[in-house]
């Protein structure tokens, strides 16, 4: 493994996962290796779906919103496999229920720091409605309190978050987990066990550019190489150069924000700012209501795409919750993965 900081290391220390999961002995039927396929060329699809025509767009909370959409599909295909592949937990290795309950439990934190981070990015929201409110009737002394509250706006956003800070170490912890248990004589185990290594790849990927985002470092970015035997591998190869330039780009030439949203509400806080900061005698009126205007419309355009990706996060929290119920579930009674998890249809898991 490497990571954007450590170049060198390579990363399949452990040799080829590939062979690790092509045990003699253990050859796919046609019918297996149909639903691999499958899974593998919808996870392709799906990660060309994430590589826009402007590079501009990476850097929005409309992007972000659709890799998690992403996120929940890829996990959620996984469950879906593993019941097509009618393999029950019963006879899952010990190694395969210990990476995945592992795994879970990682994501789950991920979600919770995610979730605190964007709730905290809101609180700012209230922040610049209460100097804008304070500008609908202007006076020297809402002038300063419209000034306090773009100045308490501006140090919240610039505070840290312990939680997002925590995402480092979680996600080392999840390129540990890529290292894939061997699986001996069975197709199924093989075939489940490549389908996880490419939602934990993609997986950890996108996590650690959403940490990048939050956290402003680009050290948090991972530089992921994966081998080409994989039908999703060229597709995720090109996101991640595609993903990983442009955020280096953007921390290189010290922008306030990487979130285009979030410049979008301090470019216009700066314009908005000197203006109220002089004498009510000088103010053109005209050019402090059309500021106000901007001010108002940008940081509303970044509030609604903050909860917009604030139900995903969550989703995706629900997602892996789900999936690690079932399994906890299914190892009680025996029964297939996911056929306990609530609220889901098994004929429409088998066609989704």
């Amino acid at each position: 493994m490497s990571r954007a900081r450590d170049p060198h290391r390579s990363f399949f220390p452990f040799g080829n996962p590939f062979r690790m999961i092509s045990p003699k002995g253990s050859q796919m039927t046609p019918q297996l290796l149909r639903i691999l396929n499958s899974f593998e060329t919808t996870q392709a699809e799906r990660l060309k779906k994430l590589i826009p025509e402007n590079k501009d767009e990476i850097l929005s909370i409309s992007w972000m919103t659709l890799a998690m959409e992403s996120l929940c599909e890829t996990h959620n295909d996984i469950k879906t496999l593993a019941l097509d592949i009618e393999l029950p937990v019963s006879h899952w290795d010990e190694k395969w229920i210990d990476v995945y309950l592992d795994i879970s439990v990682k994501l789950l934190d991920i979600c919770i720091a995610f979730s605190s981070e964007l709730s905290r990015l809101n609180q700012g929201h209230l922040l610049l409605q209460c100097a804008l409110h304070n500008l609908n009737t202007p006076s020297p002394q809402q002038f300063v309190r419209a000034c306090s509250s773009i100045d308490g706006w501006r140090r919240h956003i610039n505070s840290g978050n312990p939680r997002i800070e925590k995402c480092g170490t979680i996600l080392d912890d999840l390129l540990g987990s890529l290292d894939l248990p061997k699986v001996k004589n069975s197709a199924k185990g093989k075939v489940l066990m490549q389908a996880m290594y490419g939602a934990k790849v993609q997986t950890a990927f996108l996590c650690s550019v959403f940490a990048a985002f939050f956290s402003g470092s680009a050290e948090k970015l991972l530089d992921l190489d994966v081998a080409d035997t994989y039908l999703w591998a060229q597709a995720f190869t090109s996101l991640r150069h595609v993903v990983n330039q442009e955020i280096k780009v953007r921390f290189s030439n010290g922008r306030f924000a990487v979130l285009r949203e979030l410049e979008a509400v301090d470019a216009s806080v700066k314009k908005l700012y000197p203006i109220i900061q002089g004498e009510l005698d000088t103010v053109e009126k005209e050019a402090l209501l059309e500021t106000v205007e901007e001010t108002s419309r940008t940081a509303e355009r970044l509030s609604q795409g903050l909860d917009h990706l604030a139900k995903e996060v969550d989703g995706f929290f629900r997602v892996v919750l789900s999936g690690r119920d079932a399994l906890l579930s299914s190892l009680r009674s025996g029964a297939i993965f996911c056929d306990t998890i609530p609220g889901v249809n098994m004929d429409e898991q088998r066609v989704k």
